[in-house]
């Protein structure tokens, strides 16, 4: 188990320092299929929606060092084995904070609730924004809902040609020189 609430106590000063917003802190089976854990951190620079290369690694190094720090100092964060990974949120982004339904409003997200809702336990549509701790949403099959935001699980936002349209990669440099090479290679 992993102590969530001590752990992002500690690392969103680590992040906001580096000008970034937290979004989400999640323990979570690795993604290495070794049976593993991984401390997953996702974090944006709000100006761009997204994180670098080299901003990755400058909030893994500082979230590294603060860990250590408390573990050092006897505190036990996480029980057992586990990795690190610091990533930016990406273009199906989880929805995990209030701003994340008013900003991302206009898009589709697939909403799962703690228990089933008004007879419905997973909402798929139109978001609409939030309003008084609902969250309005245009399902494909129970039409316009209200969704408690205290009772989601899960949220996050489907991939569509408009979400794609609506995010674009900070840095595609260098792109056009991986197709020439591979096309290279080719001949």
């Amino acid at each position: 188990m992993a102590d969530i609430a001590r752990l992002t106590a500690l690392i969103e000063p680590e992040a906001t320092a580096l000008g970034f917003d937290l979004v989400r802190v999640a323990m979570l089976p690795s993604e290495a299929g070794d049976g593993g854990m991984a401390l997953q951190i996702m974090a944006e620079d709000p100006a761009t929606g997204q994180l670098v290369i080299d901003q990755c690694a400058a909030l893994s190094r500082r979230v590294s060092d603060v860990i250590d720090a408390a573990e050092e100092a006897g505190e036990v964060l996480v029980e057992g084995a586990y990795h690190l990974e610091v990533s930016s949120p990406g273009i199906d982004r989880p929805l995990t904070r209030e701003k994340d339904f008013t900003n991302w409003a206009g898009h589709e997200a697939r909403i799962v609730m703690l228990k089933g809702f008004e007879g419905q336990r997973v909402n798929k549509g139109l978001l609409h924004g939030l309003e008084g701790g609902m969250v309005l949403l245009t399902d494909a099959k129970a039409g316009d809902v209200r969704l408690p935001l205290d009772q989601i699980h899960s949220a996050r936002l489907v991939l569509t040609d408009a979400l794609i349209a609506a995010t674009r990669p900070l840095d595609a440099s260098g792109a056009d020189e991986l197709i020439e090479e591979e096309e290279k290679a080719d001949d």
